[in-house]
């Protein structure tokens, strides 16, 4: 296995960090502090674009490195440009949500069209570009307090870096490192934020990995749903009861779990840890279903989905009122 490239990476992305803290300074693109925001202080965006050129650096790498895989990594690259590229535009003038989502919707269709030409499956296909538009979105919604999507995102890789097999292996610590790159400028003071070429990109990034995952290995397909349960559960149920309340559901608010922690005074920094703790138990309860046979695996990982929106429900009606 190939490890000097996750150190490149890794660089990459600390590297391009920095100097998008200060492009966003010489462009002023600053978030101020507002009622839907979760932060009190100006700060830069766009350091996401970081992670972006660490993950398409990779893909190039994993291009050169395995040439058996560079149609499927170029393809992938380019629905990670798609995404990344309307974030970047976002975060340099707001756009509507309907060409954001026809970019998003685009990219689902080259993951899905991947998966479909890899599996011959045009069940996992179609999963895998509703997988794809759903994660782009969450988040995009969840990225509000400091290192909260970034370290998601580094358990997600780390998770899929232990379920996958072999060289696959690699495309798990990638997403890793490269989060690994900007998680110092984000966390736990932020010196700079993702924004929407971030979040938007990681959530296409997280839903590569679990494609990959969902393609090259037999372990029941709920387990690979474990590594982003905590995200599903709060931006899923989240949206599903504003949409029961009649509210303007695309709308920015701050009614995510993790949102209401830090308005009760919880700092940024137990919040992000708390999230992580709980996908870490998730992540390595998934490597031990995985090596389980496959019914124990479907009953091990519906029990824990089952488990996190439970957890959601209660805190909801609980701690937070």
């Amino acid at each position: 296995m190939h490890y000097w490239p996750l150190l490149l990476v890794l660089i990459t992305a600390a590297a391009v960090t920095w100097l998008a803290i200060r492009y966003a300074h010489w462009r002023r693109l600053i978030d101020q502090p507002g009622e839907r925001r979760s932060h009190n202080v100006s700060t830069p965006r766009g350091g996401g674009i970081g992670i972006v050129v660490s993950q398409l650096l990779a893909c190039v790498l994993g291009a050169l490195l395995l040439p058996e895989y560079s149609a499927a990594l170029l393809v992938f690259a380019l629905g990670l440009l798609l995404v990344a590229g309307i974030g970047w535009w976002d975060d340099h003038r707001s756009l509507p949500a309907l060409p954001r989502l026809c970019v998003h919707l685009l990219a689902g269709l080259l993951l899905g069209g991947i998966v479909w030409f890899g599996t011959g499956s045009l069940l996992k296909a179609v999963f895998c570009f509703g997988l794809a538009v759903s994660l782009v979105n969450i988040w995009n919604f969840m990225d509000g307090i400091n290192g909260l999507a970034t370290t998601q995102a580094i358990l997600v890789g780390l998770g899929a870096a232990l379920l996958l097999p072999g060289s696959y292996a690699l495309a798990g610590w990638a997403l890793a490192a490269g989060c690994a790159g900007f998680l110092p400028f984000n966390f736990p003071r932020a010196r700079i934020f993702m924004g929407d070429v971030g979040s938007g990109a990681l959530g296409y990034l997280v839903a590569g990995v679990l494609a990959l995952g969902l393609s090259v290995t037999d372990t029941a397909p709920v387990l690979w749903l474990m590594l982003p349960a905590v995200f599903l559960a709060d931006a899923g149920f989240t949206l599903l009861s504003r949409m029961l309340k009649g509210e303007a559901w695309m709308q920015p608010h701050t009614q995510h779990l993790y949102q209401g922690f830090v308005k009760r005074e919880y700092s940024h920094t137990a919040v992000t840890l708390g999230y992580a703790l709980f996908t870490l138990v998730g992540l390595t309860l998934a490597a031990q279903f995985s090596r389980l046979p496959l019914g124990w695996g479907w009953a091990g990982g519906v029990t824990w989905l089952a488990a996190t929106a439970a957890a959601w429900g209660f805190l909801r009606a609980t701690a937070l009122k």
